[in-house]
């Protein structure tokens, strides 16, 4: 083909020639030496509702959930007793509600939660607790509209069905799912300060879905990071991405400023590699913000940060739908409880215990708790909750652990000072304390405060300055990525923390 202008005419390879010699900073692109592998199957995320869920854990949840479908299908056709044909060869509503209600019951009691390792017995256990609650869900939909939910002999029938083949399924195929042959190969660029995020990620469970390949040093005369895994190029980073089958390159230079190699990045990213920032993987793997290597540019302009009136509207529906319900259940153990701490402190204490607590733009509002410790407790000022702390009672010990102290603040949330889910509110002495010392910290007074939160199931009980800055990058997480999804499964979740008694103090 021959290519014109106004005083020349050649061919295609000597019109490259002629612009890679008038062209300034002109650079043709070169083919890689390195042919693309085939694709293969790894972990992946998918975007639902504003933040990542691991396919892996979509993959568990659909094979579960077709696990269910069929016992659901075949209790009723192995009963003894007529059951209609149409209930048997096709999906009803008494299907639909043992299948949902069950799958409710499998993220309650922490199934789908990342990182999880546990035993043979642990499995079985939690498969029981799981049942336990789907038949109580169950129950409650069968006194509400007896024909939507099967009899309890077939519930019954249907939990016996499905209990072997979720626990072999829990036992071979989810470890093969989280083998490292099908996790997520990660090339990160750096070997500095910023790139030492990585040697906190220890644990297999810190590195679920993915394994890191190494550490390419890139400019950088620190080298911060272990040094077996330091990475010294020969080639391209598309070369090397491609001859080792990279899925994700993480930007973790101290200094990114005119040493990033654009060209090449943007090439692994049309390869089908995906390229990120430090602080955007760890928050997508570890589901927090990492406030220390955190850029405030980022936070400006991301699309997150922002308040909706129609979610706030749905979530002060969600709100009083949640307390009033767990108002309603709960109101026996609430009666027990105000009866054993008038007992134990034979009727000379008080029963509720009122503490100003900071909410929403940084209101303070009068928080309401069981007492859960000696009348003189702070007699001598606030200070934070210890291990085995001596001002804790007997009683005390029990509703802490099994959050029984805290249902008065049902009247907190809905009287509107508090929601079911947010951060938890702090008192004024500890968050003027902090906001000095720890970054954004009044960032999370943008929401209101909740009974529950993000930081409260992915974080024991804090109580010192650096449990109070971990526990900030899951509240600024929350704050981050609030929506309606993510407040129902941190409702859903809490029920684990309830039941093991996960981070109490």
């Amino acid at each position: 083909m021959l290519y014109s202008d106004a005083k020349y005419k050649y061919t295609e390879p000597e019109r490259a020639e002629t612009l890679v010699a008038t062209v300034p900073h002109y650079k043709p692109i070169q083919p890689s030496n390195v042919q693309r592998p085939l694709p293969r199957l790894r972990h992946g995320h998918l975007r639902l509702g504003g933040w990542d869920i691991a396919t892996s854990i979509l993959l568990t949840a659909s094979f579960e959930t077709t696990l269910l479908f069929l016992a659901a299908l075949l209790a009723p056709a192995l009963q003894l007793t007529p059951v209609p044909t149409l209930q048997i060869l096709a999906p009803s509503i008494a299907t639909a509600a043992f299948v949902g209600i069950t799958l409710i019951a499998l993220i309650s009691v922490g199934f789908y939660r990342r990182g999880l390792r546990i035993s043979f017995a642990a499995i079985l256990l939690r498969l029981l607790a799981a049942f336990t609650l789907a038949s109580i869900g169950l129950g409650f939909l069968h006194y509400v509209a007896p024909t939507w939910v099967f009899s309890y002999g077939t519930l019954l029938l249907g939990f016996a069905l499905a209990l072997p083949p979720l626990l072999l399924f829990r036992l071979m195929v989810v470890p093969v799912l989280d083998h490292h042959t099908f996790a997520r190969r990660v090339l990160v660029i750096g070997t500095g300060e910023v790139a030492t995020s990585f040697n906190r990620l220890r644990r297999k469970a810190d590195q679920r879905g993915f394994v890191i390949n190494g550490f390419i040093r890139w400019k950088e005369a620190q080298v911060k990071v272990h040094s077996h895994n330091v990475i010294t190029l020969a080639t391209t980073i598309r070369d090397y991405a491609r001859a080792n089958q990279i899925d994700d390159i993480v930007i973790a230079l101290d200094d990114q400023r005119g040493t990033l190699p654009i060209s090449d990045l943007v090439h692994c990213k049309m390869d089908g590699i995906r390229v990120m920032d430090v602080a955007d993987f760890l928050e997508r793997e570890g589901g927090l913000l990492k406030l220390d290597i955190l850029r405030p540019s980022t936070l400006v302009f991301s699309h997150n940060f922002r308040h909706n009136l129609y979610r706030n509207a749905v979530k002060r529906v969600v709100d009083l739908t949640a307390s009033i319900g767990l108002l309603m259940v709960s109101l026996p153990f609430i009666l027990l409880t105000a009866i054993a701490v008038f007992i134990e402190s034979r009727g000379k204490g008080s029963i509720l215990y009122s503490q100003v607590r900071v909410g929403e733009n940084g209101q303070p509002f009068t928080l309401y708790k069981f007492r859960s410790m000696i009348m003189t407790a702070e007699q001598s000022g606030a200070r934070w909750a210890q291990k085995n702390d001596p001002r804790v009672t007997r009683v005390g010990a029990f509703i802490r652990k099994t959050r029984l102290d805290e249902l008065p603040q049902l009247y907190n949330v809905i009287k509107g000072d508090m929601s079911f889910v947010g951060p938890r509110p702090e008192r004024p002495e500890f968050v003027v304390d902090l906001a000095t010392k720890l970054p954004y910290y009044e960032w999370r007074h943008w929401v209101k405060p909740g009974l529950t939160g993000w930081a409260q199931i992915n974080y024991p009980y804090g109580d010192s300055e650096k449990d109070a800055f971990e526990k900030l990058q899951f509240d600024l997480y929350y704050v981050k990525h609030q929506n309606i999804l993510l407040d129902l499964l941190v409702i859903m979740r809490t029920v684990e923390v309830v039941l093991w008694g996960r981070g109490s103090r």
